[in-house]
């Protein structure tokens, strides 16, 4: 197994052309797998502008639908592993914030409905309820490469450490997340966030933000990053639209378990 391999983080706009959106995601996952990535995530949301009129409309349904074929397709033309941000899905009746991982086959290796919905209210920042229009997922996720496993969580998701703590006893070193703080929430928490859950798990964390859109309904906060198991920022973006690309060192993981063992210090007895 590599000690190290490159990470590709795509922060794009979104539009209200689904079509647009594609395009977008495709030129790039493109641009990401020239610079030498194996490993590719986009944004929450990537296909649709967030915000629950939309979801509905633009939701698609596992195996059918454009995005989904183009993800497919995108992951086997470059051969890398694509996590696709997320999408809204139908199943069954019910709507879910979705990501959808494709392999180097073009194969779907796993899918993470976003767990935690975003439900909340801050007097003079921000009201949204993520519950109007989508159900929560129930499920943790992880996938191997032949670089490490990988987990998987959307968004509002990286607020509950005992859900990033149960990736990283599933054997996780590092977790992708596609997410869209706002304006609000973003300033205040969004790097915070991810330095403390790669801190307190030594894994590294890399969060996938669309870039900011100040004409949007939804004012996504971007600042894609990748941090490392020793709580650094390893590469951050601005605001705008741009590929994100970062060398995952595993050799300096396993170094800082070895000199800080976090994980085997835990006492499960004393908590529960």
């Amino acid at each position: 197994m590599p000690s190290t391999f490159r990470l590709g983080l795509c922060q794009i706009k979104v539009d209200t052309l689904k079509e647009k959106n594609l395009l977008l995601a495709q030129q790039a996952v493109q641009e990401a797998a020239s610079k030498g990535c194996q490993i590719v995530a986009l944004p929450e949301m990537f296909n649709c502008p967030y915000g629950n009129e939309f979801f509905p409309s633009y939701a698609e349904q596992f195996p059918h639908g454009a995005t989904l074929q183009a993800l497919s397709s995108l992951a086997k033309e470059h051969k890398i592993y694509l996590v696709g941000g997320s999408i809204p899905e139908k199943d069954q009746g019910s709507l879910y914030n979705t990501c959808f991982i494709f392999g180097p086959e073009g194969q779907i290796l796993a899918r993470h409905r976003k767990i935690h919905l975003f439900d909340i209210d801050i007097p003079g920042g921000i009201t949204f309820k993520e519950s109007d229009t989508l159900s929560p997922g129930n499920s943790i996720t992880v996938f191997d490469t032949p670089f490490c496993r990988v987990g998987v969580a959307i968004c509002y998701d990286i607020r509950f450490p005992e859900l990033v703590r149960s990736v990283a006893l599933k054997g996780a070193q590092l977790l992708l997340l596609p997410g869209a703080f706002n304006m609000t929430t973003g300033p205040a928490h969004w790097e915070l966030t991810m330095r403390a859950r790669a801190l307190d798990n030594q894994i590294y964390v890399a969060a996938i933000s669309p870039a900011r859109d100040e004409k949007a309904d939804y004012v996504a906060f971007g600042h894609s990053l990748v941090t490392t198991p020793w709580g650094d920022v390893l590469v951050q973006a601005d605001e705008k639209p741009t590929i994100l690309t970062a060398d995952i060192d595993l050799n300096f993981l396993t170094q800082i378990r070895q000199q800080l063992p976090l994980l085997k210090h835990r006492r499960e007895q004393v908590y529960f």
